[in-house]
């Protein structure tokens, strides 16, 4: 029903990913090579073909199809009126940070996390606190250093931290007990927390993540959770996002913020769009993770027979896997460098997500499994090329 094999032309059409020369192939940043839902495109291409391209508000029929997405999908209950627009999780994330902390704070992040949160943390003179992230290299596996967060946390000087659940790049999912442990640190040091959950709609695992908004009312009153259908729907050009914030004090402050900062301002096609994933996208997204699945089992099958100095865990969520090169390099930014002139594979480097990713590499599957079968053969080239 859903069209996951063809490889759709980007090509000179304006994308950041595909801003590459032509014997390229890029498997960086966080977008498919998929056509969204053809739901979705429907009520875009209704709402253009009307011709009038004026002013849009935010309806509250939005955040009651949130609130039903929330419980369908994920079985818990957020209320409409805890939820607020914003035209992305990132300028969300930083009108945040410039609204509730001050130059010089410091803000808790766990590398090797997103990129994005170090740049916003120190475009706007803050301090980035490390609570480094226990990697166990026999198992695959990530753990949280609880007495070193504890740590931090209790630092006067720090006032916020940035959560990342499921985390990006690693695909975990963190569990209730560890969300209950780390709000509940935030709380007793009185340090707002943000936990932004932009590929919660992408588990892959046989359980679903928990959001911090599922937890107790009494422990969630100092956070603040950013989702948006962009990673889910292949719509990161449409700037949504929901922040949902269970503290009304709280949320009227963040609600001034992003009102200062004019992030509440919808375009033309963001509502229906929205609306439209929202309300009729779960059998393509169930179509979608069917299809993410297969993706990672070839992978792994590949690097088994083929690459097997390269390994990855499985991730529970999302569809980038955080590959494991300890075994060919110590510096995994050269050998992106390396592996992209010779072989014209376009992956980020583990030290984009801060030091810690130094032996690492993230590479995008979600595309057509030829596609996927390329940039293998590509990845296994350079490879066996590469010397320290």
């Amino acid at each position: 029903m859903y069209d996951f094999v063809t490889v759709p032309p980007r090509r000179h059409t304006n994308s950041i990913k595909w801003n590459v020369q032509d014997t390229e192939l890029p498997m960086w940043i966080a977008d498919m090579e998929f056509e969204t839902a053809p739901e979705i495109k429907a009520a875009l291409q209704t709402k253009v073909a009307a011709g009038i391209f004026g002013y849009e508000k935010v309806p509250a029929e939005l955040f009651t199809t949130v609130a039903a997405w929330n419980q369908r999908q994920h079985h818990f209950s957020c209320p409409p009126e805890w939820m607020l627009f914003a035209t992305g999780v990132m300028p969300a994330i930083a009108a945040i940070i410039r609204r509730l902390t001050n130059p010089g704070d410091n803000i808790v992040l766990q590398p090797p996390v997103y990129n994005m949160f170090f740049n916003a943390v120190e475009s706007n003179g803050r301090h980035i606190l490390a609570n480094n992230l226990i990697y166990d290299a026999h198992d695959l596996s990530y753990a949280i250093d609880f007495a070193d967060l504890e740590k931090k946390l209790a630092d006067p000087q720090t006032t916020m931290m940035l959560l990342c659940n499921p985390h990006n790049p690693i695909g975990k999912l963190w569990s209730r007990d560890e969300l209950i442990r780390i709000v509940t640190l935030c709380r007793d040091n009185s340090v707002t927390l943000i936990s932004d959950e932009i590929h919660r709609d992408l588990v892959l695992a046989d359980h679903d993540y928990v959001s911090i908004d599922s937890l107790p009312a009494d422990l969630i009153q100092h956070t603040i959770a950013t989702v948006s259908p962009s990673k889910t729907f292949n719509l990161a050009g449409l700037h949504a996002a929901i922040v949902t914030i269970p503290n009304p004090a709280l949320r009227a402050i963040v609600a001034h913020g992003l009102a200062v900062d004019w992030l509440g301002e919808p375009n033309l096609v963001v509502i229906p769009g929205t609306i439209a994933a929202y309300s009729e996208g779960d059998a393509w997204l169930a179509a979608l993770k069917a299809h993410l699945r297969n993706n990672v089992v070839f992978a792994q099958d590949y690097l088994a027979q083929r690459l097997p100095q390269i390994k990855f865990a499985v991730p529970e969520a999302s569809y980038l896997l955080w590959l494991d090169c300890t075994a060919v390099t110590s510096n995994s930014a050269r050998l992106n460098d390396f592996l992209r002139e010779k072989t014209g594979l376009v992956l980020a480097a583990g030290t984009d997500y801060g030091a810690a990713g130094r032996h690492f590499l993230r590479m995008n599957i979600a595309c057509p499994q030829t596609m996927l079968a390329d940039g293998l053969a590509r990845l296994a080239t350079g490879i066996q090329e590469y010397q320290e």
